[in-house]
């Protein structure tokens, strides 16, 4: 009878031990805050900054498709209804495919629950803070603001370029890029290599002033070539061998 009382005590506190207190079912925003460099990399914490995918600065509470200025999202998470609580964001997190059949949506699952109660916890936390706090995105963003390479979890601050970045022709030979830029120098790039983007944001570069950036930790001659609008690509680029 004593051996059994023993083993039900030890039971009973090896329950309680294994339920998460309040604070940890809540999540902790600081941690989740970390946890959310693995969503920078598609999704910035700024408000009205979007990248791959919308800001998520005032997602939590929010009907799914909705966020002014994005016009990115699938029909089907346009479709869907889905409101961003607790229980849907648990889910989007574990799959989106499997929550959202047919979404666009990419990510690998996150199984931990305590890593993603608290990436919620600091998706709440950036619905709660004032405008004022989070705009720019500097205080919100994790990863200590801006980066100074695409690829990065944040976007590159481009709107005031260095010489060597500023570039000033472009020349297409066949299969080659010639980037000559402000420094006078003049870089060769097969062109399959050379990514052409667009930044219209205010951190983008000047109109008519195309930026030259490294791709990421990629190397070697793979490079982003930013243009301030569609428009001015094709003009700015010379054929002649």
């Amino acid at each position: 009878m004593r051996l059994f009382i023993i083993a039900t005590c030890l039971a009973a506190i090896a329950g309680v031990l294994a339920q998460p207190s309040g604070a940890s079912a809540a999540g902790d925003a600081a941690r989740g805050k970390k946890d959310f460099l693995k969503c920078a990399v598609c999704h910035s914490a700024a408000p009205n900054t979007h990248k791959t995918g919308p800001s998520l600065a005032g997602v939590w509470g929010r009907k799914a498709g909705t966020v002014e200025g994005f016009s990115r999202y699938s029909d089907t998470l346009l479709n869907s209804g889905v409101v961003w609580n607790d229980q849907t964001l648990d889910a989007w997190l574990q799959g989106p495919r499997q929550m959202v059949p047919g979404t666009t949506m990419t990510l690998a699952p996150i199984r931990d629950p305590a890593e993603r109660r608290n990436i919620i916890a600091y998706l709440k936390q950036l619905a709660s803070d004032s405008p004022e706090k989070t705009a720019g995105g500097q205080e919100s963003a994790p990863g200590g603001g801006m980066m100074g390479m695409m690829g990065s979890s944040e976007l590159v601050d481009i709107s005031k370029p260095t010489p060597a970045q500023q570039v000033t022709s472009i020349r297409y030979c066949r299969d080659t890029y010639q980037v000559t830029t402000a420094d006078g120098k003049t870089l060769k790039f097969w062109e399959f290599n050379l990514r052409f983007k667009t930044d219209s944001t205010a951190n983008g570069p000047p109109g008519g002033k195309p930026v030259l950036l490294p791709a990421g930790m990629m190397g070697g001659d793979r490079s982003f070539l930013v243009f301030r609008s569609p428009r001015e690509i094709s003009g700015f680029i010379e054929e002649k061998c």
